[in-house]
């Protein structure tokens, strides 16, 4: 067999390390019946590495690539333009250019061929490296085609491949480049279909774009294109545009630009007919490679032609139902802070620790609420109560979903359905079911029990080990679900944030009063949340009077600073205080769901740039003084309103009323925060333990580093400690499969289609260019923004107004020193509101793309009133 030359119809998937991405995928399509691919050849990777690999210029040019961080665009821009040069001026050898000869002959003299590089990083399903490389069109006779199959290979080092490889860790030396030399095609159209929708993501519609000429002309946006849409091949939309321009190719080798006549502009690239015989065809491509497909095909002769075809990577994932039933899913990331990826341990465990039935996607969690958007009464509840309540965009997306009619049927009212969806915490606010008087000391029973079943599990979990600890997690984790789903515990965390909603509804209605419960919830009692953010600021006091201590902390690199703190004057302090610290808050992290996440505990090093910024920010004595003044606020406010509400008629009645809901907001808001702070403690406690039999397996080599747990279920690991075997492939699958979902943004809400329905806001009256939100604490305030996507890279200076995508407990440590608060996601009672309102902080949470529509350093208005964003 040829090593340097293969024809497709001797290619298939097998072949991927010879002719690259899209090699293989055209000799997979030249392989489906009744799917017309144009003929012709790759030339393999075998032939790039040798005209490469002893090329001591190139070599040493690479090494020096290698060093360079993709940010260094301009070294980056000097080597790789040498390193083309240089490849282009290597003659192919002798055997390789008899070879394609060979494969010329096959053709016509004046047959033209397109030239383009095939890559083996390429149109892989977890990277789209699209027009990362060159392609030459109409390329005409041998000395021709073999100059553009080196313009090709010299491709691979264009400053953006580069670029592209360095930000996604693909190692120069190892991307191989075939080229593949594809009979041309004359088109009268051209263009691409996407078998499912790229916008919205929905599998049962077809999108294609069509334009007059060559597709290359469209795809680089250099003429219009209509686009059309399928589904179940009826034309579901059509949009026309007026084109005015076309690209062909000349006969004699080249291309040229010609203007449309007048009369075609407007005409439809295709007819009613070829647009379905298309949508059919896509169909075909995509059941034979199994996923959605982005294809790019020509019209020519009025028979379809097929040049090329490649996974769809941007699409999010579908929650598997059992079924073939229409499905609506709502995020569960979204109502939990955290919508960054869970590795699978993190999923099994909390899907261990929860009630709700819930289906995981792209490393996600969704709830399935058919069943609830099936009856009238669940509708109602969804909508209006628990989802709608806490997340407008939810509300909206919804709401669509039902006008549609027909996607979800009504049962009759007689048929409820109690099931999926259900939330934990379905407890309608609207009729303030719960407001129950409870006795004061009741919130610290139950944190005194919580803490007494902690201290229980630390003793016992320390006999346990093998399969035994296995399952002793596994009972343990039922005590969790108790404590977590307690009714007291539940009534109490109930009667809070009911007693808020009552207060802010009837001082609107009785005053005119917005958001009144914002300020009677500030410095609360018993909020383990803020209360962590203040214990911040204590250390600081601890730290601010030993500048030897401060000058070392901020040069500190590694986490075992802890034990070289103690050499200079105030070391031993320090420690002390950030152990204490520790002990009580170290089980928290961003994203703390997830039980692989690192631990403050973990990385002491996270908290160093916090408290840094408290020295640097604040007074001696700011946490105690800053929850007094929170406190006297909320006594202020409480006062101004029952003084307000004496003046009325029933005022006597009304103020006695109020003063009780007050006095349940001021009792029982805080332990909002408890529960989750819980069982966050009792994973940490869970995950210290698997951590040690990980270091049994290391030992064992049946894995290769501890945190290779992380990537197996809860089921997955027991099974392996058990047999000590493991497909040491899983884990390297599964870590790839966790850096695709990395990229993915996850939607709200997701139907079985795989359609995202996008919610809006439906708001007319905001400021010119102002970006809407939802108001989740209330105040007006201007500052500089801050945009900041891990905590440890934040750098705030006291005042500033901190943007990011989510704020879980573990941001609040920052919230001490911000003066306002804008997230991507969030809703009324998700913790960063929680917390912003206790810290009287201006907040708008679920404010779409804050962090890449705001700039860090951007001066900015914060509407926690009426819930908008302004740039100034």
């Amino acid at each position: 067999m040829n090593t340097y030359v293969i024809a497709f119809k001797e290619i298939d998937r097998s072949k991927f390390m010879a002719v690259g991405g899209k090699g293989a995928n055209l000799g997979e399509l030249s392989r489906i019946k009744e799917i017309q691919v144009p003929e012709g050849f790759c030339v393999t990777t075998e032939a790039y590495k040798k005209i490469t690999e002893n090329n001591r210029e190139l070599n040493s040019l690479l090494d020096e690539l290698t060093r360079l961080k993709a940010e260094e665009r301009g070294n980056i821009s000097q080597i790789s333009a040498k390193i083309r040069t240089t490849i282009e001026r290597t003659p192919i050898s002798e055997d390789i250019a008899e070879e394609i000869a060979g494969y010329l002959t096959k053709f016509d003299e004046t047959d033209a061929f397109a030239v383009r590089s095939s890559a083996t990083a390429e149109d892989l399903p977890t990277a789209s490296f699209a027009g990362q490389q060159d392609t030459y069109l109409n390329i005409i006779e041998k000395t021709a085609i073999l100059k553009h199959i080196s313009k090709c290979w010299a491709s691979l080092f264009t400053d953006r491949a580069v670029i592209y490889r360095l930000q996604n860790g693909f190692d120069h030396s190892k991307v191989y480049l075939s080229v593949v030399v594809q009979q041309m095609v004359f088109p009268q159209a051209a263009g691409i279909l996407f078998t499912a929708d790229p916008v919205t993501g929905n599998r049962k519609v077809v999108s294609i774009d069509a334009s007059f000429g060559l597709g290359e002309a469209m795809v680089s946006g250099l003429v219009n294109a209509d686009s059309y849409n399928v589904c179940d091949h009826k034309i579901i939309d059509k949009r026309i545009s007026t084109k005015t321009l076309a690209i062909y190719a000349l006969k004699d080798g080249g291309t040229k630009e010609q203007e449309i006549e007048l009369e075609k502009q407007n005409r439809q690239a295709l007819t009613d007919e070829q647009i379905l015989q298309l949508e059919r065809i896509g169909r075909k491509i995509e059941v034979h490679f199994g996923r959605p497909q982005d294809i790019e095909w020509c019209l020519a002769d009025d028979a379809f032609y097929i040049v090329q075809s490649r996974p769809i990577t941007t699409l999010f994932p579908i929650p598997e139902a059992n079924d073939q039933e229409n499905h609506v899913y709502v995020s569960v990331g979204h109502q939990q802070m955290m919508t960054d990826p869970m590795k699978p341990l993190g999923l099994s465990v909390w899907l261990l620790t929860t009630r709700a039935p819930m289906h995981t996607a792209g490393g996600r969690l969704f709830i399935d609420i058919t069943s609830m958007l099936a009856s009238p009464a669940g509708r109602e509840t969804l909508i209006n109560v628990t989802l709608g309540k806490s997340d407008p965009l939810i509300k909206s997306a919804l709401t669509t979903i039902i006008e549609r009619g027909d996607f979800i049927k009504l049962l009759p009212d007689d048929k409820k359905e109690s099931g999926p969806g259900k939330s934990d915490n379905a407890v309608s606010p609207a009729n303030y079911q719960t407001l129950n008087e409870y006795d004061p000391t009741i919130v610290s029973d139950l944190i005194k029990n919580s803490q007494a079943s902690i201290e229980a599990l630390k003793q016992n979990i320390q006999t346990k080990s093998g399969p035994d600890l296995y399952d002793f997690i596994l009972e343990d984790l039922q005590q969790l679900k108790k404590i977590a789903f307690d009714p007291q515990s539940f009534g109490v965390l109930m009667t809070g944030i009911n007693a808020s909603f009552w207060v802010n509804e009837k001082m609107n209605e009785w005053l005119g009063e917005k958001n009144a419960a914002d300020i009677l919830a500030q410095s609360v009692p018993n909020n383990i949340t803020s209360e962590m953010g203040l214990a911040l600021l204590n250390i600081a006091d601890v730290i601010r009077p030993y500048p030897k201590v401060i000058d070392y902390l901020q040069h500190v690199k590694n986490d075992n600073f802890l034990s070289e703190v103690v050499q200079f004057e105030g070391g031993q302090e320090t420690r002390d205080a950030i152990y204490a610290y520790l002990d009580k808050y170290g089980m928290r992290c961003a994203g703390e769901i997830d039980i692989t996440r690192t631990r403050w505990s973990e990385k002491p090093l996270t908290l160093v740039p916090l408290i840094l910024s408290n020295i640097k920010n604040f007074e001696p004595g700011a946490g105690n003084r800053k929850f007094e003044q929170g406190r006297q606020e909320a006594l202020k406010k409480e006062q101004e309103l029952l003084d307000s509400l004496m003046q009325l008629p029933d005022g006597e009645q009304k103020a006695q009323e109020t003063k009780r809901i007050i006095d349940l907001i001021r009792n029982f808001s805080g332990y909002r925060e408890y529960p989750k702070y819980g069982f966050i403690n009792r994973y940490f406690v869970y995950k210290q333990a698997l951590l040690k039999e990980a270091e049994q397996l290391v030992q064992a080599n049946v894995i290769h580093e501890k945190e290779d747990i992380y990537y197996l279920s809860f089921e997955e690991l027991r099974e392996v400690v058990r047999t000590k075997k493991l497909d040491n492939q899983i884990i390297s699958k599964r870590k790839d499969e966790y850096k695709l979902y990395e990229k993915l943004n996850p939607p709200r809400v997701i139907t079985s289609d795989g359609e995202i329905i996008a919610g809006k806001y439906n708001r007319e009256d905001l400021p010119a260019g102002a970006i809407a939100g939802m108001a989740v604490s209330s105040g007006v305030i201007e500052g500089r923004a801050r945009v900041i996507l891990k905590m440890e890279d934040a750098d705030i200076e006291d005042g500033d107004i901190l943007v990011t995508t989510f704020t879980d407990p573990s941001w609040t440590a920052l919230f001490v020193s911000i003066k306002g608060l804008v997230t991507e996601v969030g809703g009324l009672m998700t913790h960063g509101a929680v917390i912003a309102r206790e810290y009287g902080l201006p907040a708008v949470v679920g404010v779409e793309n804050a962090t890449r529509l705001i700039n860090d350093g951007q001066w900015i208005r914060v509407n926690g009133t009426d819930g908008y964003v302004e740039m100034l």
